[in-house]
């Protein structure tokens, strides 16, 4: 066995090997140590400096924005054949600046008119003529134009400035500006009923753990990360993706920047379709085909990559997709770590402590990657299957040994579970 934990111990999983490095450290003196370390300073190399990790850039921040821009979009006309989608998508400001300017504009360009109308038939000239039939009553100027203009697209109709039947442009114009009007107000409010019932508000209350954690399960590394929902009213079909956002080289030597690669988080099994009224903690197995197999402890806090995390679900109450991201680097995965119990049974109900929800507490993890444990456990296997046989083979040798030894000898043979020779049961 000795061997064994030899050919194992990169794991972790003996620890009753001595370290004799860490037991000198441990019975050296503090002057001591300092006086070997000047004595060798000009023989010994310096120590090791842990490698500088350089501010990496995220692709998702934490929050589920996407840290991506568009530059150099030379073909904009394509924003305008999809206007709907491009005002639903402008910041608020500028929505509330074009939902104000769409309609001021429409007033003061048919009130433009209506005055345009008024000035060219004369109307403005007669104003205290009372056989004068203007085209429209009580217009008498380009305030009072708008004003009608006004009236006339909201209907409001306040019945002072009324339009005459002695005015067929005016009738015409004012056919126009009430089918106009329509179509402004149905495309306004409809940009701002999308606007204001888009479902980003309701991932806020979708939250993610603040680290991703590796630990064991059932014996096996996996890679986990909580998520939760605040709200008492659930996301309806929900389903979770991760995906590793890491830059690579292929073969052929083309590099890929921010390559995607998909994170199984138990879709081949159903894992994946959650019911999320409690925290779920989402588990990533560590296995053949993850992309963390042969990473060790060391070898991930040297690596640079980002796992970007997708909730989807329906909302409840209103029957609109959502969808929450988050992210983290690798200076936010913890190896050895495990999350913090946030359920707790109460009279009657089960409470969730939203306070620890992103703790973790340490635990017995092998820093070796999954692959080398899955190698060790798997010569562990064969060491204990080769050395079962080997006994039996010895008990049988014992047994042929002492055949001749008496009725005593087969009792006893009898009681440490070895049968007896034929000739005994047939004496028997």
């Amino acid at each position: 066995m000795s061997a064994l934990c030899a050919d194992i111990q990169l794991c972790d999983i003996c620890p009753s090997r001595p370290r004799a490095a860490a037991a000198a450290r441990a019975v050296t003196s503090p002057a001591a140590a300092a006086a070997m370390a000047q004595e060798n300073a000009a023989f010994s190399p310096g120590p090791e400096e842990p490698p500088r990790r350089r501010g990496r850039q995220r692709y998702v921040e934490k929050d589920g924005r996407c840290n991506v821009q568009q530059g150099n979009v030379r073909e904009t006309y394509r924003y305008l054949t999809d206007l709907f989608t491009t005002l639903v998508d402008l910041q608020w400001r500028l929505s509330l600046l074009f939902f104000v300017l769409a309609y001021a504009l429409t007033w003061l360009f048919f009130g433009a008119i209506w005055w345009l109308i008024a000035y060219g038939r004369g109307d403005l000239e007669h104003l205290e003529d009372t056989a004068w039939t203007p085209c429209v009553n009580n217009l008498n100027g380009f305030v009072a134009a708008f004003l009608f203009s006004i009236e006339t697209e909201t209907t409001i109709g306040y019945g002072h400035r009324v339009i005459t039947d002695q005015c067929p442009e005016g009738i015409v114009l004012l056919l126009l500006q009430a089918i106009l009007g329509s179509m402004v107000n149905a495309f306004m409010v409809g940009c701002m009923f999308v606007k204001i019932s888009q479902p980003n508000k309701r991932a806020a209350t979708l939250v993610f753990s603040s680290h991703a954690v590796v630990s064991l399960r059932d014996g096996r590394l996996c890679l986990m990360f909580r998520v939760g929902d605040l709200r008492s009213s659930h996301i309806v079909e929900a389903s979770i993706r991760a995906k590793l956002i890491r830059s690579r080289q292929t073969l052929e030597g083309e590099f890929i920047p921010l390559h995607q690669t998909d994170l199984s988080v138990g879709f081949d099994t159903g894992d994946d379709r959650l019911f999320l009224v409690s925290p779920l903690v989402i588990s990533h197995e560590i296995d053949a085909a993850s992309p963390f197999w042969e990473a060790s402890r060391r070898a991930l806090e040297r690596d640079d990559f980002e796992i970007v995390v997708i909730l989807e679900g329906m909302v409840e109450a209103t029957g609109m997709t959502c969808q929450a991201r988050s992210s983290y680097l690798v200076d936010e995965v913890l190896w050895g770590h495990r999350f913090t119990s946030v359920l707790t049974l109460e009279d009657g109900f089960y409470e969730v402590d939203y306070a620890s929800f992103h703790q973790t507490f340490e635990v017995p993890t092998p820093s070796c990657s999954a692959r080398e444990l899955a190698e060790a456990a798997a010569r562990l296997d064969a060491h204990l299957y080769w050395s079962i046989p080997s006994r039996l083979d010895e008990k049988v040798e014992e047994e042929g040994a002492g055949e001749g030894a008496g009725e005593g000898a087969g009792a006893d043979k009898e009681q440490n579970g070895c049968l007896p020779p034929p000739e005994s049961e047939s004496k028997v």
